[in-house]
């Protein structure tokens, strides 16, 4: 009896070690987002190259759960340094994507919490720290893009990139 507590204490401790290594590769913040219309072409852009940098546009996130500015314009084919300041006292981010994939991702903080990121359509910044994204807006639209930090995106801590 005692062999047999002992080996389903095994297999719990087991089972429990996998299912925690799941969710931490989940909450590890390499997301597989594909942002894609489905023949191949990216429906926010994509990571651009410093060399090609055209502008750098400054924005700055507050603990007011605002980005300013919140909207930009850039021009098709344009790819464009986002140098993204945090001038609160609360870690922030901003994210690029559809609504549905921010959507999405904001479901997954909120299981996770202390997610990192690590895709280039991303940065998270701590309080009085600075990030970029260099990206290119290869397609006509509007790309969207939030803090995706628990509670900031219902708080309306959101923008859009007019790409015209």
């Amino acid at each position: 009896m005692k062999r047999t507590v002992k080996s389903i204490t095994r297999v719990s401790l087991i089972a429990a070690s996998v299912a925690l290594a799941s969710a931490t590769a989940c909450a590890s913040g390499t997301h597989a987002h594909s942002h894609s219309d489905g023949h191949g072409a990216s429906v926010i852009g994509q990571p651009g190259k410093a060399s090609k940098v055209s502008r750098t546009i400054n924005v700055d996130m507050t603990d007011n759960m605002r980005f300013t500015p919140a909207n930009l314009t850039v021009k098709k084919g344009e790819t464009v340094r986002l140098v993204v300041k945090n001038s609160g006292k609360l870690k922030h981010e901003l994210v690029l994507g559809t609504p549905q994939d921010l959507t999405d991702h904001y479901k997954q903080m909120l299981k996770f919490p202390g997610m990192v990121h690590e895709d280039p359509q991303m940065v998270s910044v701590d309080p009085g720290a600075t990030g970029e994204i260099i990206w290119a807006f290869d397609r006509a639209g509007v790309v969207d893009f939030a803090c995706l930090q628990p509670g900031h995106f219902d708080a309306g801590m959101v923008g859009k990139v007019a790409v015209k």
